[in-house]
């Protein structure tokens, strides 16, 4: 018996047991959330962490006493990737009274968008596609991340800043990425003519899903004239990728976007992750952020440790953590609907997570609640900041 029919028949049991007293007002009933996570899908390799930090989150909610006195009911499952199995969530959810989703992949994001302004449920997904936070083009979408175009623009920025302050050659590109629109994403949204703009060369190269060797893709690359392997991928493929590399001992610089800044990069390439550039959105832990102490107190409290799961976690950590602050700002207005929630994240400004990332900002034109990252660098294992906090200042290139 799945969970769902098991909620319905608990609920028939206490109606009758009440003899047919008031109902449970709305005032007391669950707020539900929705959420699909990829568990065994492409990218969960990363997704796994992030999907327990958000169920460990409202696990703890829910001992504190939940929302404004509600316990949140998190409807979850794992879609492992496939955008057919997301929009059958997406529907199951919302037909069960979800008023918020909280989804993951660009592809599914993007293909449910209509749905989700149609029926009027906030969606904030762990996708940075740029367009997903345009509310002209994804009007009920919430972006928690600096977009995968503005992360590549501040990391061309900073490559180009680095070879002028040395004299060293200007950097020539190769954008190696995941085979899906999450993968073409900063490519196709501004990418490409960010970099003509900044007179510089760079071109896509897909990694093919499943594939265990890219040495030919790095060897052709290297042939081509580039000097600098720029990631848009997870940190399986891109571990396979480095670990090539340094074995055909080729002389390129690497660096990721978010998804592959991570220490599960680490983990799997070791040695070969050593000076790759990370795109660092979510501050890792260890750097004693206010913003992640709930999480590793939680973590404590179950023999766990903040700095054994790592950035990832902390990411699901704090996305949760902004979306209960929109819920308990529609709650402290009123009704818990889709609307009302809409409205509290329009009412973000400057939001402080504690400084796990840059401040929070949503408007009724902009959806794009994040703009900055740093940037680290992978030295003996560790991540170690080489620039302060960067805001992207071109968001006008990727429209």
């Amino acid at each position: 018996m799945n969970r769902l029919v098991c909620l319905a028949a608990v609920a028939l049991l206490l109606i009758a047991a009440c003899g047919g007293g008031d109902p449970v007002s709305e005032a007391d009933a669950p707020i539900t959330i929705g959420a699909i996570f990829d568990l065994t899908g492409a990218t969960s390799d990363v997704g796994t962490l992030y999907a327990e930090a958000i169920r460990d989150y409202y696990a703890r909610l829910n001992e504190l006493g939940g929302i404004a006195g509600r316990e949140v009911d998190l409807l979850w499952n794992d879609y492992g990737y496939d955008v057919a199995k997301a929009e059958q969530l997406y529907s199951e959810y919302v037909q069960a009274g979800a008023v918020m989703f909280m989804g993951w992949g660009t592809g599914d994001t993007e293909a449910l968008r209509g749905r989700i302004a149609a029926d009027r449920i906030p969606f904030v997904s762990a996708s940075f596609s740029h367009v997903l936070g345009d509310p002209s083009e994804a009007p009920f979408n919430f972006l928690v991340g600096t977009t995968y175009s503005d992360q590549l623009f501040i990391l061309l920025d900073y490559l180009i800043e680095e070879a002028e302050a040395t004299g060293g050659e200007m950097p020539n590109v190769a954008l190696m990425h995941h085979p899906s629109p999450f993968g073409l994403s900063p490519w196709r949204q501004g990418g490409e003519d960010y970099a003509k703009q900044r007179g510089i060369e760079m071109a896509p190269h897909e990694m093919a899903r499943g594939n265990t060797d890219f040495s030919a893709t790095l060897t052709r690359i290297a042939e081509s004239g580039a000097n600098t392997v720029v990631f848009q991928n997870t940190s399986g493929p891109v571990s396979i990728a480095v670990k090539n590399a340094r074995d055909l001992g080729l002389d390129l610089r690497f660096a990721c976007l978010n998804y592959c800044s991570n220490e599960v990069l680490v983990d799997l390439a070791a040695e070969a992750a050593e000076g790759v550039l990370a795109s660092i959105i979510y501050s890792p832990p260890g750097e004693g952020i206010d913003g992640l102490n709930e999480a590793a107190e939680y973590l404590a409290s179950k023999g766990g440790s903040i700095d054994e799961e790592g950035l990832l976690y902390g990411q699901g950590w704090a996305v949760a953590s902004l979306v209960t602050e929109a819920i308990e700002r529609a709650a402290a207005a009123g009704e818990v609907t889709g609307d009302s929630i809409f409205a509290a994240f329009e009412t973000f400004d400057g939001w402080d997570t504690g400084g796990v990332t840059a401040p929070v900002t949503f408007t009724s034109t902009d959806h794009r609640g994040i703009k900055g990252m740093r940037i680290f660098e992978i030295r003996e294992g560790k991540f170690q900041p080489v620039t302060e906090m960067r805001m992207a200042s071109t968001l006008e290139a990727a429209e």
